[in-house]
């Protein structure tokens, strides 16, 4: 398969020259195409890091966000040329021969999107993989937490249990930090959703793709570092990441289960806070007022 690679960039340069130093052995056993990266106005040397490791590259001009970023990187490829993208983030690094088994799993009818197992700097699994958002499964989060929830009778949305990434297999939607979407599924779904700046675009995307007939497929022998997990201890990001979840949810389900599951995720940011949590303090109050919270 002919596969092209998208990454998106802001202020990434700390990060990209990794990334894009372990391509070539990433993409042994497939046909490697363009890589493209796609770049917020960066105000470091992220562009100048591209360029010298021979990427083509779009600048946005502006920090218009992740989706918009992807858009552009999609843009200025010939999909006629091409069997797949990889959409990739700069703080990723796939391992030697991981993308060949995700443009296999491809290979099989209905399949649009295929993602890898991501671990940790150390080595550690990274959980990535997401059960479809439901009101219950926002209480149980709420209630008992998201690592506790998503091991237990598939009560959460994020899938905890070690054991489930031993196998590959159909997933509502995972994070969006590394997809190799088919051209088909491309053309099918078509572009990212720009108004989520930053987070819940990847999960839009998947369940829209679904929503069509195509499937986000988890594939266990392709492997992928992933630094990560900034929305977990900056308030901002957080606290955008939150009412994105809220959006989508509503957005895709209408307004009174919207006003369900947007009061289920106030209750858990609300106990949280009261426990002295600053993250869930900053979750909580845009919560209050979602409709000032656009980017952090």
């Amino acid at each position: 398969m002919r596969v092209a690679v998208v990454i998106v960039t802001y202020n990434s340069a700390g990060v990209l020259e990794d990334c894009l130093a372990s391509l070539p052995a990433a993409a042994a056993g497939v046909e490697p195409a363009a890589v493209v990266v796609a770049d917020n106005d960066s105000a470091d040397d992220s562009l100048a890091v591209a360029r010298r490791r021979g990427a083509i590259t779009v600048s946005l001009g502006r920090n218009a966000g992740y989706a918009a970023a992807v858009n552009a990187g999609l843009d200025v490829l010939d999909l006629d040329t091409l069997d797949a993208v990889y959409v990739l983030n700069p703080d990723c690094r796939p391992r030697p021969g991981s993308i060949a088994p995700l443009a296999e799993a491809l290979r099989t009818p209905g399949r649009g999107i295929a993602v890898p197992h991501l671990v940790n700097p150390d080595g550690s699994l990274q959980p990535s993989l997401r059960r479809m958002p439901t009101v219950g499964r926002a209480f149980a989060e709420a209630v008992l937490g998201g690592t506790l929830a998503g091991r237990l009778w598939r009560l959460g949305e994020l899938i905890t249990d070690p054991r489930v990434y031993e196998r590959p297999g159909a997933h509502a939607w995972a994070t969006g930090a590394a997809m190799l979407i088919s051209v088909p599924a491309l053309r099918a779904a078509g572009r990212w959703d720009e108004s989520y700046f930053l987070y819940s675009e990847e999960t839009e995307y998947c369940l829209r793709a679904a929503d069509l007939g195509w499937t986000t497929w988890y594939e266990p022998r392709a492997v992928a570092e992933h630094i990560g997990g900034e929305s977990g201890t900056d308030p901002a990001l957080a606290a955008l990441l939150t009412v994105n979840r809220a959006r989508l949810f509503r957005r895709r389900r209408g307004r009174l289960p919207g006003a369900a599951y947007h009061a289920v995720l106030l209750l858990g940011q609300g106990v949280r806070a009261l426990a002295g949590r600053p993250v869930a303090r900053a979750c909580f109050a845009a919560l209050l007022r979602p409709e000032r919270v656009t980017r952090p």
